[in-house]
């Protein structure tokens, strides 16, 4: 079948079209390189049942937060805050009388610490099963033929600016050998080169490393956000800077956040509406800080969210 000189023609156009369209599109979805989301992991809670598993060391909920702070940072994606700023923040703040992070307060305290995102969860098995094989309950000494090790970590994270729930799930390992005569006391979360080789510590590894690819997975579908700081004049300050990854040129849309919606039967936070009040583009980076001009709007204020679209 031949086609006509109008049909050849007409083809070629569309092509053309599509070729000037695709590299726009694409380096939209690419977004900047290098520009890191700011998160905060939130200490877990120790829920683990110790008459079950066997465990001697430090607290595995700070334990098991540090290391997955440590391998969210090396995986060149985030910028996650300290454990003294949020610690700060909840000692500041009205966090109930726990003092813990729930769905009600997580999206208060990501907003109070200007991250995009707020992780925190229990730690609900960890440490080695519990034997009486060799005469020792609880203890793993000589004698024990089979060492059973199970981390279970319950993990939740929490959209700071919408209070939508990103993800919930649960990372988990099982480690077993036979043969194994070993005491628990001398392993702990500090000495990562010992601790890793332990049957608890491998569990432990497996699943942070689950975690980190799931939070990764989860929030490459959500736009960076920031916040800024104060607005002088002709100068905008935004909280984030070159360890974030900001770069010269870089423009933001800014939005004016609304009264928060609270769920009156669940106290769950709905979100908040947005106005956009205008777009800003960073000029002088710092460290932590960049020092942002005004593209279009006005009326910019501490507070105001700050998202890369």
């Amino acid at each position: 079948m031949k086609m006509s000189r109008l049909s050849v023609v007409s083809l070629l156009v569309a092509l053309v079209a599509v070729a000037a369209i695709a590299p726009a599109a694409l380096a939209k979805d690419e977004g900047p390189s290098g520009l890191r989301k700011m998160i905060a992991v939130v200490e877990f809670d120790d829920k683990t049942d110790h008459s079950r598993w066997h465990w001697t060391g430090p607290d595995p909920g700070s334990g098991m937060s540090d290391m997955l702070t440590t391998a969210l940072v090396q995986s060149g994606k985030f910028m996650v805050l300290e454990r003294e700023q949020i610690h700060h923040v909840l000692s500041e703040q009205d966090f109930g009388q726990s003092g813990r992070v729930t769905d009600e307060t997580a999206p208060k305290l990501g907003k109070l610490l200007g991250v995009a995102a707020v992780v925190y969860g229990s730690v609900s098995e960890f440490g080695y099963l519990a034997s009486e094989t060799g005469g020792s309950k609880g203890l793993l000494g000589v004698g024990v033929s089979k060492t059973t090790a199970r981390v279970s970590i319950d993990v939740r994270m929490i959209d700071t600016t919408t209070g939508e729930i990103l993800l919930a799930d649960t990372a988990s390992d099982e480690k077993s050998q036979h043969g194994l005569k070993l005491r628990t006391e001398d392993f702990s979360f500090g000495h990562k080169g010992k601790f890793d080789q332990t049957l608890v510590g491998k569990a432990t590894r497996e699943s942070i490393e689950e975690l980190v690819e799931k939070i990764t997975e989860t929030l490459e579908e959500v736009p960076w956000v920031g916040r800024v700081v104060k607005a002088s004049g002709p100068k905008i300050y935004l909280n984030a800077g070159q360890t974030t990854g900001v770069e010269a040129g870089m423009e933001f849309n800014v939005y004016r956040p609304g009264e928060e919606l609270i769920d009156p039967a669940t106290g769950l936070s709905l979100g908040a509406e947005e106005e956009l009040i205008g777009r800003i583009a960073a000029a002088d980076i710092k460290e932590k800080y960049s020092i942002c001009t005004v593209v279009s709007g006005s009326g910019f204020d501490a507070g105001d969210v700050v998202r890369y679209e």
